[in-house]
């Protein structure tokens, strides 16, 4: 036997206990891993969660009853429109039935096409405030305009595909 093949042995089996303690272990993780369907929940969950905390604040500036902050307004905006996409991928096929901690109505998945759209316009919507507050730095009528607009979004869909 080569100096080559007898040290080729002892690598060969300690690789090998290296690629079944990684299987074991994310054989483990997947054990441990929620299923899709309630994944999918937890996202929108939390997704929706962050969108209504940094919105609220633009409520309360249209209203008049919080002063507008240039850079408080920039970073919410900001979040806002970037959660709007995280959301998207909150909702696969088949990601609701059985799931108790969902408020998802099962119109979602029948109405796809109607759901779908809407999300968009509550994305557009989203980045369209970014935009105006750039550009108005105040709030200013079409900064509250650009806030209705959001609001109407999710006022639309929360009666349409939300269970109360």
């Amino acid at each position: 036997m080569s100096r080559l093949s007898h040290r080729a042995g002892p690598l060969m089996i300690a690789a090998a206990v290296a690629l079944a303690s990684v299987a074991i272990v994310a054989g483990a993780q997947a054990q441990n891993a929620p299923a899709p369907g309630k994944q999918a929940v937890e996202n929108r969950k939390a997704g929706f969660l962050l969108i209504g905390n940094y919105f609220r604040y633009f409520g309360a500036v249209s209203k008049g009853t919080a002063p507008y902050d240039e850079a408080e307004a920039t970073k919410r905006a900001s979040r806002i429109a970037f959660l709007s996409t995280i959301v998207e991928d909150a909702f696969p096929e088949g990601s609701n039935p059985g799931e108790p901690e969902s408020k998802a109505k099962a119109d979602v998945w029948s109405n796809r096409a109607d759901f779908d759209k809407k999300l968009k316009d509550f994305q557009a919507h989203a980045q369209a405030l970014v935009e105006v507050n750039a550009k108005e730095k105040g709030a200013t009528d079409a900064f509250k305009a650009a806030v209705a607009a959001l609001a109407g979004d999710c006022k639309g869909c929360h009666e349409t595909y939300k269970a109360k």
